[in-house]
């Protein structure tokens, strides 16, 4: 009897899984994950990264297990696996959702879709978000979006048939084994179902309350955000399910409960979520190229080692960058407004181009979502062409959002040791005072560069190629094909005003 494969990619579940469901109505499945080696060999790819999902898989595999199936982890190139197993046992059909990831994934998967066609074998993929493949009108894309989340959640048979595997099952390669960095952080969120259905349920019940006003401060970010993102990276959640509970609690909710009002502004960054990811769906290229062809050559040829060097290890000197640096390498995670800050930081005063910092940030991100991160590494280096310039000020918000130094402190032990009034430029301390409260020449380093000077002289040469007639005509083909539309965020099966595109009310 013929059978159909169902390969697991960033959709690590079995609730609200549209592949195997319809994989099981056809006949037996065989339900596969594919270790590929090349595909951790991408300058993008981390342990913690792998480590995130092996625990997910592990779930996975035991929740087939009470069905009476079997999660087959199988380590090699896509196409190579593929052919093996077909030689072995042939199967009729391929199943599997849909997936906006790198440039690497992309022609991975174009490579399945021709192996496909030439052994006549079915390839049948689902919408994992709210992302249309092949969207041929922009204007169209926030109604396909309210049908998908709108949607009935796929649900499985009562009874699968599993297909065993021809052969035997070897254990996947490790970390080392892969040519990963050793190094994860030690307090980074846990991979799985379970634990991303824990932290859904706290934020709806409990912490959504927070959302509104918590979210842009360091402070109060951890809890104040969902938590929930790695969890829908991959797919240990779906997007629909996550839209469909808040909706249901948001309609449970006594009037003027503020919890209300944070899962409305919750909904709306789900919406915005996948309005990323179309961009790279629809623009490959967004990964590695300015988006706005125009912009080539504005930082290029510029690259610090030393600029970078500073950034990475958290040696700007700057407390609040540096502090994020040090949460980040320790948890994986930030909140957006930071991850904004440090982009800014590394695109105008440093002058750092953004795909190399994209590469670092995309390796210390737990979260890691190819599209979301490269249309923001863009968007905040300046280079959409179609969004003005956001450029953070450091100092200024360390003022605004950790006043007290409490953050920093709490992330930069030796700045426990500086004077409230020092704590926004401790480099500045006089040696004197320093030497008094025991801060060495390593505790305080000074910044690379002049930050107001730096900023300025960035701005006048971003400003100048802006206004540039070949940069500004550019701009009209971009907004017809990655814009927003601004009509409407929905909410609780409706609609509210939208925000301004991209300004995400911060």
């Amino acid at each position: 009897m013929t059978y159909g494969v169902v390969w697991f990619k960033r959709d690590l579940r079995l609730a609200d899984h549209a592949a195997l469901a319809a994989a099981a109505r056809q006949g037996p499945v065989l339900c596969l994950y594919i270790v590929e080696p090349s595909l951790w060999a991408q300058p993008d790819a981390a342990r913690q990264h792998l480590e995130f999902i092996l625990e997910s898989l592990r779930e996975l595999y035991r929740d087939l297990r009470r069905l009476g199936g079997r999660l087959h982890v199988v380590t090699g190139e896509v196409v190579e696996v593929l052919a093996r197993l077909h030689a072995s046992a042939p199967f009729a059909a391929l199943y599997a959702h849909e997936e906006t990831g790198n440039a690497h994934t992309y022609a991975r998967d174009l490579a399945v879709g021709r192996w496909c066609r030439a052994q006549g074998v079915g390839w049948h993929e689902f919408a994992q978000f709210g992302v249309v493949r092949r969207l041929d009108d922009r204007d169209r894309w926030q109604g396909l979006w309210d049908e998908q989340v709108a949607r009935a959640q796929a649900s499985l048979p009562a009874s699968i048939a599993f297909r065993p595997w021809p052969w035997a099952d070897v254990a996947p390669p490790g970390a080392a084994a892969l040519g990963l960095d050793p190094w994860q952080p030690p307090r980074r969120q846990v991979g799985g179902r379970r634990a991303g259905l824990a932290v859904l349920a706290d934020f709806l019940d409990q912490r959504s309350g927070q959302y509104r006003g918590g979210i842009s401060s360091p402070l109060s970010a951890p809890t104040a955000c969902s938590r929930l993102s790695p969890y829908l990276a991959y797919g240990c959640l779906s997007l629909r399910e996550v839209v469909q509970a808040t909706r249901l609690r948001q309609a449970a909710l006594p009037a003027g409960d503020r919890r209300g009002a944070g899962l409305a502004a919750f909904v709306s960054r789900l919406y915005w979520h996948c309005h990323f990811i179309q961009k790279l769906e629809s623009e490959p290229s967004l990964e590695y190229a300015n988006l706005h062809r125009g912009y080539d050559g504005l930082r290029e040829d510029d690259w610090n080692p030393a600029h970078f060097a500073a950034l990475t290890a958290g040696r700007t000197g700057w407390p609040l960058v540096d502090a994020c640096v040090a949460m980040l390498r320790e948890t994986g995670w930030i909140n957006f407004r930071m991850r904004a800050m440090l982009v800014s930081v590394a695109a105008y005063p440093l002058w750092l181009h953004w795909r190399q910092v994209g590469l670092w940030l995309a390796r210390e991100f737990l979260d890691y979502e190819p599209g979301i991160h490269w249309s923001q590494m863009q968007m905040q280096s300046g280079t959409t062409g179609i969004n003005v310039p956001r450029i953070y000020n450091p100092l200024k918000q360390a003022r605004d959002h950790d006043p007290k130094g409490a953050f920093v402190r709490h992330w930069l032990p030796q700045l426990r040791r500086v004077p409230d009034a020092w704590i926004f430029e401790p480099w500045r301390m006089p040696p004197a005072l320093r030497a008094r409260h025991g801060l060495g020449e390593d505790d305080l380093p000074t910044p690379p560069v002049d930050l107001e000077a730096a900023t300025r002289e960035a701005r006048t040469r971003l400003f100048a190629l802006r206004a540039r007639p070949e940069v500004k005509a550019g701009k009209a083909a971009i907004v017809a094909r990655h814009g927003s539309r601004k009509r409407g965020v929905p909410a609780r099966g409706g609609t509210v005003a939208a925000p301004g595109q991209l300004s995400l009310k911060f």
